[in-house]
């Protein structure tokens, strides 16, 4: 998608920036490269601050951790033999069921925000780290008003409970400080959003509903 240039504050790059972050660990088992930069981060350590000491265990683990074992440890928790330990799913979480009208919204969403799937990518859109990418890319490229949108309608009611869930999956090692670091990140996203529709004009021409975009602003994702 494509939208007229606009200049992007530092914090708001700063939380596409963990969306993406968070997108990748969510895809797959994260790889050398990722592991050596999680293991190498420049964290703060601030007392009482859930962000701060997830980063901190998180970069903890990283350093403590082999992408090889992260493979098996990954597969046991999102696939497994015959199914996983948790469904990463916008459906599953907000109805109990895969495939369902949560996922025909999110299709038709994503059709007029101009984003479009990979042809080899098999996960159905409603995955939690597609999800996290389309916002990631939201924040850098959309008005206000899409982004809310966006976050009320597909986000905003499930993420916390798959952060909890993801936490006490009895094969999560690595991952139970990925599971702390999203419920920090998206706690501190609810407050960010709710700040954000009280900044939104109620008259404000398109927030009601996403606009459709032309065909050459669509963007393929993950």
């Amino acid at each position: 998608m494509t939208e007229n240039v606009r200049e992007i504050s530092e914090n708001d790059q700063l939380r596409a920036d963990i969306y993406q972050l968070l997108a990748a660990l969510l895809r797959r088992h994260p790889n050398d490269e990722l592991l050596q930069f999680l293991a190498e981060l420049d964290v703060e350590a601030e007392e009482g601050n859930a962000m701060s000491e997830a980063w901190i265990a998180l970069k903890n683990a990283a350093q403590n951790s082999q992408s090889a074992d992260l493979e098996d440890e990954y597969f046991a928790i999102f696939y497994g033999v015959g199914s996983g330990e948790i469904m990463p799913y916008a459906s599953w979480f907000m109805t109990g069921t895969l495939m369902d009208k949560p996922l025909a919204l999110l299709r038709n969403d994503l059709m007029q925000l101009g984003f479009e799937r990979e042809e080899d990518v098999k996960e159905p859109e409603d995955h939690v780290a597609a999800i996290c990418e389309v916002m990631g890319t939201l924040i850098t490229e959309a008005p206000g008003y899409r982004q809310l949108a966006f976050y009320q309608r597909h986000m905003s009611s499930w993420m916390d409970r798959f952060c909890d869930a993801l936490a006490k999956t009895p094969s999560a090692n690595f991952y139970v400080p990925v599971a702390h670091l999203a419920k920090a990140f998206f706690e501190a996203e609810a407050v960010e959003f709710e700040q954000l529709s009280l900044d939104i004009p109620v008259n404000c021409p398109g927030s009601a509903d996403l606009e459709p975009v032309e065909d050459d602003e669509v963007v393929r994702v993950n």
